[in-house]
């Protein structure tokens, strides 16, 4: 075992992450020289280089981030470590770092603060951002539990269903086809459209529908907001699909209405999932156990008012 100090394996941690010593002081409320002092003594303790200079930018060597992998599992042990004492002395703190796509906004603070209720201590952290980001993150390992639609294909995770998550033709009240029963899908031919971003789960499952029933829309813009979306409709841009939980804020008989469309909704399902092989803080396996237990009934609740947009 080599005889490196926790301050140390610290110091160095922050600086690899940052790829900057200045910032990595920063962050630690230390000068920039004990940074480099620091990492100095590390360097010589293990007897390999672990950061080199290229120009500029301070990069890992192999050694670098080898240990940069270790600290980041010994750390993330004595995190847990304390929740679980903290657990056993009777409080209910700690940190809880979630990832969720976009459109779990809707609902996600709603459950979070359910949960923040009888966890009043604890630290959350919500990256709410895309398909795409949300599985770079997932990759890296950075949160403890994601929300998402999708789940990815090239990565080892531990998945529940815990609430549909149905996909709607959405519009404005005055749209033509509003009110109309059983309209076939090939009625969207041409109409205009208005597209989630690439990298969208929502993109993806709509492109596959209409590709599989060879309708092609005419995509006047191309937004990654589902608020945006929403007020594009109103404003007579066209039409969209959204996430049913994006009309829980929608007032009944409001600007939007959702058309009766043939093949919709397209149905999908909300997943929590964590990384195959991580062992869950003691806050981020109470989250999960009451997100699996109370989910339902917390968004039936918020989104009743919703169901008075169906055509």
């Amino acid at each position: 075992m080599i005889p490196a100090t926790l301050h140390q394996l610290k110091v160095f941690e922050t600086a690899a992450r940052h790829g900057s010593f200045t910032k990595a002081a920063a962050e630690l409320s230390i000068t920039q020289p004990t940074v480099s002092g620091q990492i100095k003594q590390l360097t010589q303790t293990i007897g390999m280089p672990l950061f080199e200079h290229i120009g500029r930018k301070l990069y890992l060597t192999e050694a670098g981030t080898e240990l940069l992998s270790t600290c980041q599992n010994v750390f993330e042990q004595l995190d847990n470590f304390e929740m679980k004492l903290a657990a056993l002395q009777g409080a209910k703190r700690g940190q809880l770092r979630l990832g969720v796509i976009t459109t779990t906004k809707y609902f996600v603070p709603r459950i979070l603060g359910e949960f923040c209720q009888s966890y009043p201590n604890i630290d959350v952290s919500l990256q709410v951002i895309n398909h795409q980001k949300l599985h770079d993150r997932m990759a890296d390992n950075k949160d403890d539990l994601y929300i998402l639609s999708n789940l990815p294909g090239d990565l080892e995770v531990h998945s529940e269903a815990f609430l549909d998550n149905p996909l709607v033709v959405v519009a404005r009240a005055d749209h033509p086809l509003a009110n109309k029963k059983n309209i076939p899908i090939a009625a969207l031919e041409g109409v205009d459209f208005i597209s989630r971003e690439m990298g969208s789960g929502t993109r993806r499952a709509v492109e596959k529908l209409f590709g599989e029933n060879d309708v092609s829309v005419q995509v006047r813009l191309e937004l990654g907001s589902n608020e945006a979306i929403k007020q594009a409709i109103a404003g007579g841009l066209g039409i969209s699909v959204l996430s049913r939980h994006t009309l829980i804020t929608e007032p009944p008989n409001g600007e939007l209405t959702v058309l009766d469309v043939k093949h919709f909704p397209i149905k999908r399902e909300w997943y929590v999932a964590h990384l195959a092989g991580k062992q869950l803080s003691v806050i981020a396996a109470a989250f999960l156990e009451f997100m699996l237990k109370s989910s339902q009934t917390t968004i039936e609740n918020s989104s009743r008012r919703s169901l008075a947009l169906q055509a």
